[in-house]
């Protein structure tokens, strides 16, 4: 081999080594590369994509449509923002776009980014065939609410009856005259 041809192998692996060095850099020590994922969609209010559970290739699958559908987004993220967590536990949020992150969106469902096979719901649609029950929402909080209003009067019965004794004996002895009365919304500190 001649000198020259000898120069040109050097330069050529040695180019190599180093388009390798800063990939497995880049890569491997800064994580610089973007990732896309699953995240939450709300059918009412976005354009989700919709998965069914397949009872064929899914042992998981109920058999209720409702409860076998669900609708996702997807999500991109530089992989050095999401944090090295376990995606199993609740307070993991791998999934969500934190607040001025950049190298984070959200694509939902539309004729451009769906792919074959797959479907988008409308959420006009959705809100129409599924309606927000609010009068069952509304029929709980009521209930809730006249619990806590009978535990309140069975509590504020005894509760008042011996805050009313320790007033009494107080105004007797004298003790606590200086003391806001209970009630006088005007001197609660803000």
């Amino acid at each position: 081999m001649d000198k020259k041809s000898k120069i040109f192998f050097v330069v050529f692996f040695l180019l190599i080594a180093i388009s390798i060095g800063v990939t497995y850099y880049r890569y491997m020590i800064l994580h610089d590369y973007m990732i896309q994922g699953e995240a939450e969609c709300d059918p009412y209010t976005e354009s989700c994509f919709v998965s069914v559970c397949d009872p064929e290739a899914d042992e998981e699958c109920t058999g209720d449509p409702v409860e076998d559908t669900s609708y996702y987004k997807l999500v991109d993220r530089n992989a050095k923002n999401i944090p090295l967590c376990d995606p199993a536990d609740d307070s993991c949020d791998t999934s969500v776009c934190l607040e001025g992150e950049s190298d984070c969106s959200y694509t939902l469902c539309d004729p451009e980014t769906v792919a074959e096979g797959e479907e988008c719901n409308d959420p006009e649609q959705y809100t129409k065939d599924n309606p927000i029950e609010e009068e069952a929402v509304d029929g709980e909080a009521d209930t809730e609410a006249d619990a806590e209003a009978e535990s309140g009067e069975e509590n504020g019965a005894v509760d008042g009856a011996d805050t009313k004794d320790s007033i009494d004996a107080s105004l007797e002895t004298g003790e606590n005259s200086d003391e806001v009365p209970v009630g006088d919304d005007t001197n609660i500190a803000q």
